[in-house]
């Protein structure tokens, strides 16, 4: 519709709010996203972890600082033939959602910035005893 009125493809796909390319993409289909068929979502290939993912989860919780590329090296050792180099990523993403969904919790750490001038601090010490002088006179709090 906004083809018609506003002039270009490019004005009407930016007052549509997406971009120039998926415009196009949609008036080649002739369909409007809610009408196309979603995406298919399942894997292409079978889970190589699954015979050896309760070992991974034990290396994890008895040391929760184990980088995956650790894990890997452990697992290409210890069953060797088993695992290719490629399959590194694939193990980092499954220990990245273990460690999110059943590791152990994060440390929460808020930083605070003070910066110079800006607040001024006093824990309201008396220190009369020392007898601070400005000028040789002594200074009174």
């Amino acid at each position: 519709m906004l083809v018609n009125t506003a002039g270009t493809q490019e004005i009407a796909a930016a007052k549509a709010g997406m971009d120039a390319k998926t415009a196009r993409k949609y008036r080649r289909l002739g369909q409007v996203p809610s009408e196309l068929p979603p995406a298919p979502r399942w894997r292409n290939r079978a889970d190589a972890f699954v015979e050896v993912w309760e070992e991974v989860c034990e290396l994890l919780k008895v040391s929760a600082g184990l980088e995956a590329k650790t894990v890997f090296e452990y697992l290409q050792r210890r069953y060797a033939g088993q695992f290719e180099d490629g399959q590194l990523r694939t193990l980092q993403r499954r220990i990245k959602t273990w460690r999110a969904t059943e590791g152990p919790a994060k440390e929460v750490f808020f930083a605070q910035q003070h910066p110079p001038g800006r607040l001024g601090a006093s824990d309201f010490t008396h220190m009369e005893e020392l007898g601070v002088t400005l000028q040789g006179r002594a200074f009174r709090t």
